[in-house]
């Protein structure tokens, strides 16, 4: 936990549910301690969840309702490892503030409803998207709002002028190619595992290997979904661990040649998806790293970076290091292509549109 201007606590309890969990943070926020401006619980005015997926009836955040709970509960099947944990943080939150405190969903797909029928839909049989809503919906979209958001304020760029790549790099991973402040493509699809190699995620693979490999090994759906979002990625390839800085420091210390290939498959897969989407877009103006990868591992930028001078794109490798969890452009003299690292702020975009959905205001980001 942390606040303005003081150092993160840390505290661990036993918390028995949703409905703790939620008591317990507010005890902290109405505490001397936590240094926030909150006295009681009765200066709480709205409350804003991030939830994961707002299917197509969902294109901007929505301030929460019955009707509206029990859309999301009909969701659960296209995203059963996180919208249920979504409703239940809402359900806690109208429990411990009562039924007069605005709540508010921020979808995670809303950013992505701008996508054309050509980006999102599979070359599957049509009759699978008009029954059961196939298509790709993309992922990370706060983030990615945010960081396109913050690059306008930066540069005095207008929404209509802006034509950028975003790149949300962390545990999960994803790309954004971003035109006039609207997605027009991003890499996670039907679910968030489409797309870039992750901590624990494949990314993009033939399915025809779930096949293959079920019959080789027996597994069932259920075997094959947990391999591929929790056993594969960074951590599938390497053997090792999901956490990039640990591959960094083995490569560099020991040479672990499977370290070095998960790390180098991992930019790989990055820098294909820029040129797919330099192309779809006939350039950008930027290039922007964010997340916990994109923001704190110059070493992994320089690799994805490198080898795209071709495409306009040249970075500035002082420049590079010194951005460490900072914002900053990093690219050299010469490059037509900006690069940036911008750390993202998920929190203060969830912030801005619970405040915007509850009083009306128009909040631009």
């Amino acid at each position: 936990m942390t606040s303005a201007g003081k150092q993160p606590q840390r505290s661990v309890r036993s918390i028995r549910d949703g409905t703790a969990a939620v008591e317990y943070i507010i005890s902290w926020l109405t505490s001397d301690s936590s240094g926030v401006p909150i006295a009681s619980v009765g200066d709480i005015e709205a409350v804003g969840h991030r939830v994961v997926h707002g299917g197509e009836r969902f294109a901007q955040s929505t301030r929460v309702d019955d009707e509206v709970v029990r859309a999301l509960e009909e969701l659960i099947e296209l995203a059963p490892l996180h919208n249920p944990h979504n409703l239940r943080g809402i359900a806690a939150a109208r429990a411990v503030l009562g039924p007069g405190v605005p709540q508010v969903a921020v979808f995670d797909t809303a950013f992505h409803h701008s996508l054309l029928e050509t980006a999102y839909l599979y070359a599957i049989p049509y009759q699978l998207y008009r029954r059961y809503r196939v298509r790709r919906y993309g992922f990370h979209g706060t983030s990615h709002r945010y960081v396109a958001y913050r690059y306008r304020q930066l540069t005095n760029r207008t929404r209509d002028a802006t034509k950028i790549i975003t790149l949300h790099l962390g545990n999960g991973a994803s790309a954004c190619a971003i035109v006039g402040g609207q997605s027009v493509d991003t890499s996670m699809g039907f679910t968030p595992l489409e797309g870039l190699v992750m901590g624990t995620r494949s990314g993009d693979l033939d399915p025809a290997i779930l096949d293959f490999v079920s019959a080789k090994e027996g597994l069932s759906l259920r075997d094959l979904d947990s391999l591929l979002n929790k056993q594969s990625g960074l951590l599938g390839v390497s053997g090792l661990t999901a956490d990039m800085r640990e591959l960094l420091a083995e490569e560099a210390e020991n040479g672990d040649r499977r370290a070095r290939l998960a790390i180098d498959l991992f930019c790989y897969r990055v820098k294909k998806y820029l040129g797919a989407y330099l192309a779809a877009m006939n350039g950008a103006d930027a290039v922007i790293f964010a997340g916990g990868i994109g923001e704190n591992a110059p070493e992994v930028r320089r690799r994805i970076c490198k080898g795209l001078e071709w495409l306009g794109i040249k970075i500035d490798d002082s420049r590079n290091s010194a951005l460490v969890g900072s914002e900053g452009r990093m690219d050299a003299k010469g490059s037509r292509v900006e690069l940036w690292v911008i750390p993202t702020d998920e929190e203060l975009l969830i912030a801005r549109d619970t405040w915007r959905v509850v009083t009306g205001a128009d909040v631009q980001g």
